[in-house]
């Protein structure tokens, strides 16, 4: 017979980690609340690993996408959000409140006190009414728990006319409602929908179903429509209003009634078979104790030893962060039929391609391999693989077709069980066949230029930042094609990887020389005003161009300046040391860019930059300078992270640092910062370990030397596929720089 911990161990609810004690989980060290206010915009209510439900509180004027103010009333608690982007919101959908008295449909908020947030759960009080509310989920379903003071007119209500952003104050990010309908089934079900369309990504109309079970049989219940209050009226057909239900009920001191609702993106009759099938039962406590133990099997997959528990709960709380999105939304696409996985909501692939997925990819190959196989099912069946993808519709891109280096890190890594074939198709796609119409929504706008005259002329917005990008998802191409034998494709697209190089201008700052500038379609430069920017105003402003003016959707930077995206040519870093002059320019370079604060830690652009000092020989820069910016810009408060968390990106830019490298993604290669731990053991889904190991401290920051798979390694980079079947990273530590990085620099095209 099997001890309580054995069989404990094998349902996965109890790991051994020889980090922590025997019975001590990880999901204690993880912070819901970390990035929740200042731009994190982190979602802080329950949800599962890539959940398509996030049940959580909106409030205020629900302009976030999370949902959440800490300072502002609750609303209600709905089951669709997002986590850590910014912009206009997205969801929000088929929201709860309970209360008492009268049934205001327009206005049921409530000021709160004790709020709780941990894995899994998240409860407070209202305090208008004295109830407490308890949210846990599943992965399509969110579970409520209202214990009632003694109430003769306590109430539940069902909103199907709330959403999130609907008085953005911005132009053309709202949501809009398209349409609801609401059903009372008897005195214990409730089912509807609601149709919202807008948002971030200017989409099209979605609609979210949903079916509800009360625990307790209402005494009386109604609806309404356009807040015009029907009792006992059963039902309110769509008329393009906002509908919604109420269920009515005589309450004792501390009775509680349970609400499980179920919600798809096909039907009520789908939303009621999730619910069903994922709780079949009324123990809460029982179904939050399960999603705790899905998050303790996906956070053990990396196991840290020694540093601060500051560090370790920044760690986690990071790590928990990173598998918020995108959603996995497989049997819930209305669009089209496939046997493929489908995941919603990249919420952006310009945030995430460069440190989320290939994190993913590290210690969860199997979801990041489902991820690749759904851009290009949707490719096959939409059109384009999205840059940005939400309410499953694409837009906005941002930057370059991003989605193309995530193609190319998969393959680079041997992520196995991906039409590679299609892959590729869906990349030459990106690069040959102008999007029309819309070039925001996918696909690459201004290659009208770019595949003519070698880059984005004026012509086209964002002319600076889509060339640099479209030159690097260019070499991705050359590099996928090289891999499957399309000898015809490569040297194309090899040489169109150096477009980058024909916005390169000669002009001065700061003593060096040499920026990405604009460039007219005639190839003279651009000089003049232009409207920029001004994320303190939260508008744009006309100014002379230089190097330091910022930009935004119609500038010539997306959100970003030339000093930063000057650095990017992560494909050839080489021939960009060159340009700047020579290794010690570039290295000086370097450190004006970062003492002088042109570097900014919460923007995706300059997400390499730190580990670019490697590619001159000074390994020792990169650790200092990872190691600081690991200790001042992350916290773990409610304030805690630096800028928009952007779909876990500043959560996977800080696991990786935090173990002691960074990919430089769409390649196979891993450039070494420093470790903050004594040891992190990563268990991989084919169920190899790798682990790392240092004698890292606070003083101890720069590496000695270091050894792989038990010999010496002398470079300052290795590759996944050196470590896929697992493996050992060992440092030796030292507070005193030292140059031990004397072989081979890493790989550039042109080296």
């Amino acid at each position: 017979m099997k001890s309580v911990i054995q069989s404990l161990l094998l349902c996965g609810i109890l790991f051994a980690a020889p980090s922590f004690a025997r019975n001590e989980k990880l999901t204690q060290y993880v912070n819901t609340r970390n990035g929740v206010t200042g731009e994190g915009h982190v979602f802080l209510g329950p949800s599962l690993p890539f959940g398509i439900v996030k049940i959580g509180p909106d409030c205020g004027d629900k302009n976030t996408n999370s949902g959440y103010y800490a300072d502002q009333d609750i609303h209600g608690f709905s089951h669709t959000h997002l986590s850590g982007t910014g912009g206009g919101p997205k969801y929000g959908n088929i929201l709860i409140m309970p209360g008492t008295g009268t049934v205001h449909p327009d206005e049921h908020s409530s000021p709160r006190k004790d709020e709780i947030a941990k894995v899994g759960y998240y409860a407070t009080t209202l305090t208008n009414s004295g109830i407490k509310a308890e949210l846990t989920s599943t992965h399509h379903c969110g579970f409520h728990r209202y214990t009632f003071p003694k109430a003769d007119d306590a109430y539940i209500l069902v909103d199907l006319g709330s959403f999130l952003g609907k008085t953005i104050p911005y132009a053309g990010e709202n949501q809009e409602l398209v349409g609801s309908e609401v059903e009372i089934l008897n005195n214990q079900e409730v089912r509807g929908y609601s149709r919202v369309r807008g948002g971030w990504n200017g989409g099209e109309a979605y609609t979210v179903y949903f079916y509800a079970i009360f625990d307790t049989p209402a005494n009386t219940s109604g609806t309404w429509k356009d807040n015009v209050v029907a009792e006992n009226v059963a039902a309110q057909f769509d008329e393009g209003l906002p509908t919604g239900a109420y269920m009515k009920f005589q309450t004792k001191k501390n009775q509680t009634v349970n609400v499980k609702v179920g919600i798809s993106f096909i039907s009520t009759g789908k939303a009621k078979a999730n619910l069903m099938k994922e709780i079949p039962h009324w123990d809460f406590d029982r179904t939050y104790a399960e999603a705790d133990a899905i998050w303790e099997n996906l956070l053990s997959k990396v196991k840290v030893e020694g540093g601060s528990d500051t560090e370790k709960r920044i760690f986690y709380s990071s790590l928990y962060r990173v598998f918020q999105q995108p959603i996995d939304k497989t049997g819930e696409n209305p669009k089209w039929a496939s046997n493929v996985p489908y995941y919603d909501d990249f919420f952006a692939i310009w945030d995430t391609f460069r440190a989320t997925h290939p994190f993913i990819s590290l210690i969860n190959e199997n979801k990041q391999i489902e991820i690749v196989q759904s851009l290009i099912d949707i490719y096959k069946n939409d059109g384009y693989m999205p840059d940005a993808r939400s309410g499953n519709f694409n837009g906005r891109t941002q930057g370059g077709s991003n989605c193309d280096v995530i193609i190319a890190d998969a393959f680079a890594k041997k992520l196995k069980g991906i039409d590679y074939e299609a892959g590729l198709a869906s990349m030459l796609k990106n690069a040959e066949v102008a999007p029309g119409g819309n070039e925001r929504k996918e696909g690459r706008g201004g290659i009208a230029d770019y595949n003519t005259i070698g880059y984005v002329s004026t012509d086209f917005e964002r002319s600076g930042s889509r060339t640099v990008e479209y030159a690097y998802c260019d070499w991705c191409i050359a590099e996928v094609a090289k891999g499957l034998g399309k000898d015809t494709l490569i040297e194309k697209y090899t040489k169109r990887s150096e477009n980058w190089q024909n916005l390169w201008r000669p002009i001065e700052d700061n003593g060096f020389t040499g920026f990405i500038m604009p460039r007219n379609a005639d190839g003279t430069w651009w000089d003049g005003n232009a409207m920029q920017w001004n994320p303190v105003l939260f508008k744009s402003e006309l100014k002379p161009f230089t190097v330091h003016s910022a930009g935004s959707w119609s500038d010539v930077f997306y959100e970003s300046k030339s000093w930063e995206y000057s650095f990017y040519v992560p494909h050839d870093v080489n021939k960009l040391i060159e340009k700047c002059g020579g290794k010690e320019t570039f290295i000086a370079r370097l450190d004006t860019f970062f003492e002088k604060g042109f570097f900014q830690m919460w923007n995706e652009p300059g997400f390499l930059a730190p580990c670019l000092y490697n590619y001159a020989g000074a390994q020792a820069k990169t650790a200092k300078l990872t190691r600081d910016l690991l200790a001042t810009q992350y916290k773990n408060t409610d304030d805690g992270v630096p800028g928009n968390d952007d779909s876990g990106s500043m959560a996977a830019w800080y696991c990786f640092h935090a173990l002691g490298f960074f990919p430089n993604a769409g390649q196979d290669l891993y450039l070494i910062s420093s470790p903050v731990f004594k040891k992190a053991t990563i268990s991989m889904d084919n169920g190899k370990t790798f682990t790392i190991s240092s004698n890292s401290n606070d003083k101890n920051i720069y590496i000695k030397s270091v050894k792989l798979n038990g010999k010496p390694l002398n470079r300052s980079w290795f590759k996944h596929t050196e470590i896929m079947n697992g493996g050992e990273l060992v440092f030796e530590m030292t507070d005193k720089p030292v140059h031990w990085d004397t072989g081979e620099l890493p790989p550039s095209e042109s080296k």
